[in-house]
């Protein structure tokens, strides 16, 4: 389980930010600008220092993130982190498990 961390810290950012995208922006797809936001976590993702090992990035010693891109997806986890519950109950309990 341990070596798929990557993999699904993707999934869940995935899921975050289309789920912002569709309910706050009210888009049926993604936007270029949730699009852009998606493509920069999943390069961050893919050259994290800590690798498979990574905690969350909230408790990182290494900000990775430019400050306008930490900032947006901040606002993005803040709305769609609750609403997962709703839309992706399964995926939310596992994330908040750290599974």
């Amino acid at each position: 389980m341990k070596k798929q961390r990557i993999a699904h810290e993707k999934k869940i950012v995935e899921l975050m930010v289309r789920l912002y995208c569709r309910k706050k922006e009210k888009n049926a797809v993604l936007c270029p600008d949730c699009e852009e936001l998606l493509r920069y976590a999943h390069a961050r993702l893919d050259h994290c220092p800590f690798g498979e090992n990574k905690s969350s990035c909230k408790k990182c010693t290494v900000h990775c993130y430019k400050p306008t891109m930490r900032e947006r997806m901040r606002v993005v986890m803040r709305f769609s982190g609750p609403r997962m519950l709703i839309y992706s109950p399964w995926e939310a309990i596992r994330h908040l498990l750290n599974l």
